[in-house]
């Protein structure tokens, strides 16, 4: 007996949920090339990141978004980097006023953008040619 309530409870709530559902708005895609930081810095807030060569660098931040920092010079040996580290100067923020630290050199942003993901990494060379 008790089962045939619940059954017909949730039947007659599932109506109510699609609804609900149909009514919310959907969320707006998230606008690129805007100013923008990450609070907190650390392996917690940073997935991923991929260099860009000496002129920038993709970060990835905890939720998949993806950020662009680009550097006021070149930054070598970036692309060859197995980590970076970032100097917030004290404010917990990595934005276009921090700087990376890349091999021992430091690497000061320029800017720091939303992004779309990094293009993907070429293929093997072709056994072809």
């Amino acid at each position: 007996m008790k089962q045939t309530i619940a059954l017909s409870l949730a039947a007659l709530l599932l109506p109510l949920s699609a609804a609900a559902a149909a009514d919310e708005p959907a969320q707006a895609p998230r606008a690129l090339g805007v100013e923008s930081s990450i609070a907190f810095p650390g392996d917690a807030t940073i997935r991923n990141w991929q260099a860009d060569g000496e002129d920038g660098i993709w970060i990835e931040g905890r939720r998949g978004e993806w950020f662009y920092g680009r550097f006021v010079g070149p930054c070598r040996d970036l692309d060859f980097a197995q980590a970076i580290g970032i100097d917030a100067r004290g404010v917990s923020r990595l934005d276009k006023f921090a700087t990376l630290i890349v091999r021992g050199e430091r690497c000061r942003l320029n800017s720091f953008v939303t992004s779309p993901p990094p293009p993907a990494k070429k293929a093997a060379a072709d056994p072809q040619k």
